[in-house]
């Protein structure tokens, strides 16, 4: 059985994803990103979010 993962950008649980550094992003989330244009309100909460990454490194 597969280990399910939280999501760092939805929360949700899933098997299927990347890991950036110790994050997880699923690949939900991984293929919205990187359909979303610059100019999309959604991708500066994607990066928002992204940030927490190097937040977790920096603590």
């Amino acid at each position: 059985m597969e280990e399910l993962h939280s999501c760092i950008i939805c929360n949700e649980r899933r098997k299927e994803g990347i890991f950036i550094l110790y994050s997880f992003i699923c690949s939900t989330c991984e293929s919205a990103i990187v359909h979303t244009s610059v100019e999309d309100q959604a991708y500066a909460e994607y990066i928002r979010k992204m940030r927490q990454i190097t937040l977790q490194m920096d603590a």
